[in-house]
């Protein structure tokens, strides 16, 4: 049985984007579509001292409109890291594994990266290794990967799983269930399945919780087997 999810590759995503690459046997980041601004391809969120939150960013080079994610460029012509860095200072004061989590970070970004993709990549696979999480999270437009055609939205997976030998499970997070044909993906000998987390509360050391915000958030609050506890509660719905 061979268990694969694809998602586009994104900055430091939320816990819930690592509990499907850890419930899946390959994950791959899919950057052949066009980037859509204001998602959360280049930025994510973090705690704002005292109440509140804030976007930790990659500035992006100018681009066209219609762009695919595998095209956008990092404008490095901008300090971004060392702002960054500063964004995330405040949790020194109350996050318990603030170093780790700094050093981990400085780890991804001590090589300069000149697409978003790449960047991404190297962002997830430094957390899958802190966390202890073997995957190589490949991408698809380096795959060398011949697939049909996609006439429907659900069908660029349907069509991923089926160029890759001994795919017979695809996962999705649950807020793709309304477009994918469970028929389609059957009749391809492919069983679809759709992993929502359940997500919980831990102590950010103030009031109120702030939920959904970066991994990073979650990695200064949590030791790493806690963490792992919290990527293995899911349901398939």
């Amino acid at each position: 049985m061979k268990k694969i999810g694809i998602m586009q590759p994104y900055f430091f995503p939320y816990i819930g984007y690592f509990s499907l690459i850890k419930a899946t046997d390959e994950f791959i980041l899919f950057d052949t579509v066009q980037f859509i601004r204001h998602g959360w391809i280049e930025r994510n969120r973090v705690l704002k001292y005292p109440d509140s939150w804030l976007y930790v960013k990659v500035p992006l080079a100018p681009h066209d409109r219609e762009i695919t994610i595998m095209d956008i460029k990092v404008d490095n012509s901008q300090p971004w890291q060392d702002k960054m860095f500063a964004q995330l200072q405040p949790y020194k004061k109350s996050a318990p594994y603030y170093h780790q989590v700094v050093a981990l970070v400085k780890t991804v970004f001590e090589k300069d990266y000149d697409d978003i993709v790449s960047l991404n990549q190297a962002c997830l696979k430094a957390v899958c290794l802190y966390l202890g999480i073997e995957r190589e999270l490949p991408i698809f437009s380096k795959m060398g990967l011949e697939i049909e055609a996609a006439h429907e939205p659900d069908e660029w997976a349907l069509n991923i799983c089926k160029a890759i030998e001994g795919v017979d499970e695809y996962w999705n997070p649950p807020g793709g269930m309304e477009f994918f044909n469970r028929a389609k993906y059957a009749n391809a000998g492919i069983t679809l399945q759709f992993q929502k987390p359940n997500l919980h509360a831990y102590d950010q050391r103030r009031q109120p919780f702030e939920p959904g915000l970066s991994i990073i958030d979650v990695m200064m609050f949590n030791d790493v087997e806690t963490i792992n506890t919290m990527l293995d509660d899911y349901e398939l719905l």
